[in-house]
């Protein structure tokens, strides 16, 4: 059964609401769920949102809207014409201002009611401590990994829900980090992976709508923490496939042994949380023994060693009905949502080859199933759109 969180900030600090705010919150009053009672949750509860660009400019508007009583915005970036094709707080106008500037002056006129607190600086460990926390909630808008790191350990240490949000090409993925109900961060990715592992979407580009999805998504689950409503996704990861508009789940257990969050957690104060930039190796880094197993290979090499007699076990984690579209010749199909439950269905001792569309969900598949116990599942590099598109190999139907 799930767990539903205490509401942030907790109950209490009167229900009434001015003339004002029943009138301009009056949709949310005649919910039931809501009420008076959870209009002055929202009110009361502050959200610090870091990055404001694709995530933070749809997360930012509609937290003020719904009325959250605080928001504070990080960012140190100036607002440029490439951003304006998916950060919609923004408009030509805008271009060379400071983001947090002119983010706040538009989510003021959204909502005047509430107090906007813009910080121009890029988080760092110095000061990132004191910053988070003075907020309830911490959004997670970045698209670098030495940040979104530095916040899951910052958040762990001073018990804030992190709410997490990615983005690559035509997919997304949304979580809820909060280490005294769930699993952290680095329960599922212990280290960040190297820098040239996972490009932002300067890199590899992004569908400028699904910016607005996932952070739109974000928003609502900070808005059910600061009501203390629904079911939070603690401890699941949603995954979104906008090519096809499918949507996917799956569990992420808490690691006992998680550096972060675990018994011989690395931090033990918000004040030693530092950062850390990158190196060469991640969480899905070669394994010790077992023939220095990488974490990713090509579909070239892999349609060779097949072609050898080597045996591989070929895992394909997309849905069902994408598996009967086309599919690699001797895989085996376990959805993703599924693979939690159905791990006894793989062996820990035999090399893995996961796969899926372009190797995204694959790819948190790989680092679920090396978390587990199964060290020798790997990546396969471009997903089936890479199989299909190298030499020829075995394919069905």
């Amino acid at each position: 059964m799930r767990q539903r969180p205490p509401a942030i900030p907790p109950p209490g600090g009167g229900t009434s609401l001015s003339r004002e705010e029943i009138s301009r919150y009056q949709r949310h009053l005649m919910l039931p769920e809501v009420g008076p009672e959870g209009q002055a949750r929202l009110r009361r509860a502050s959200v610090l949102l870091v990055g404001m660009g694709g995530l933070g400019s749809p997360a930012a508007l509609y937290l003020a809207a719904a009325g959250v009583g605080r928001l504070g915005l990080v960012d140190d970036d100036l607002v440029d014409e490439t951003n304006l094709q998916r950060q919609v707080l923004y408009g030509t106008s805008d271009v060379g201002r400071v983001k947090v500037e002119a983010a706040a002056g538009r989510l003021s006129d959204v909502n005047p009611l509430i107090e906007i607190e813009p910080h121009p600086v890029r988080l760092t460990s110095e000061g990132g401590a004191g910053l988070a926390a003075r907020y309830d909630i911490v959004l997670d808008g970045t698209d670098n990994f030495t940040t979104r790191y530095l916040l899951n350990d910052l958040c762990v240490q001073l018990d804030k829900p992190l709410v997490s949000g990615s983005l690559h090409r035509f997919d997304g993925q949304i979580s809820v980090f909060w280490a005294s109900h769930g699993p952290c961060y680095r329960c599922l990715f212990p280290d960040p992976p190297p820098p040239d592992r996972i490009p932002n979407c300067a890199e590899a580009g992004v569908l400028g709508v699904l910016p607005g999805l996932v952070g739109v998504l974000q928003a609502t689950e900070a808005i059910k923490i600061a009501m203390g409503i629904g079911d939070v996704l603690i401890g699941r990861l949603l995954t979104i496939d906008a090519m096809t508009m499918s949507f996917s789940e799956f569990e992420i257990p808490k690691d006992p042994a998680c550096p972060s969050c675990g018994p011989e957690r690395r931090f033990s104060s918000p004040e030693e949380v530092v950062e850390e930039v990158p190196a060469g190796c991640g969480p899905l880094a070669p394994v010790a023994g077992e023939r220095n197993i990488p974490w990713e290979v090509g579909p070239e090499q892999v349609k060779r060693r097949l072609a050898e007699g080597e045996h591989l076990v070929l895992l394909d984690v997309r849905e069902h009905w994408e598996w009967e579209l086309a599919r690699i010749e001797g895989a085996i199909s376990i959805p993703l949502s599924e693979l939690p439950r159905r791990l006894d269905e793989l062996d820990p001792e035999e090399e893995t080859i996961v796969i899926c569309k372009v190797g995204e969900r694959s790819a948190w598949a790989v680092g679920y199933l090396r978390r587990t116990g199964y060290s020798r599942a790997v990546n396969l590099r471009g997903g089936i759109v890479g199989w299909q598109a190298g030499e020829p190999g075995p394919l069905a139907p």
